[in-house]
């Protein structure tokens, strides 16, 4: 049986460990403006595809952990996947044309 203060350190720990993430995640996709590398910037389909995953990634860590889907009924869980996908794909598809 977890006591209530071994319940709120747990939840402290996940929001550290999450915050932790989207902050090398917010590094990373920063690391990997092709400015970097090159004086000029051209448009990179697979660099832009590995940014929009990890900002998918982002979304639902932000939408899971701080916003407290993880807790919320199941569809509620579904949707807010499914309408994250359908957001993914619809970014991804409007930058292809």
């Amino acid at each position: 049986m977890t006591d209530a203060t071994g319940i709120r350190h747990n939840a402290t720990r996940l929001m550290t460990w999450t915050w932790a993430v989207l902050t090398a995640i917010t590094v990373g996709s920063w690391w990997l403006a092709p400015a970097h590398f090159t004086g000029t910037v051209h448009a990179s389909t697979a660099i832009t595809a590995l940014v929009l995953v990890l900002t998918l990634v982002k979304v639902r860590l932000i939408l899971w952990n701080f916003m407290e889907v993880r807790t919320a009924p199941r569809w509620l869980k579904a949707s807010a996947d499914v309408w994250l996908g359908a957001l993914f794909v619809s970014v991804f598809a409007i930058y292809l044309v």
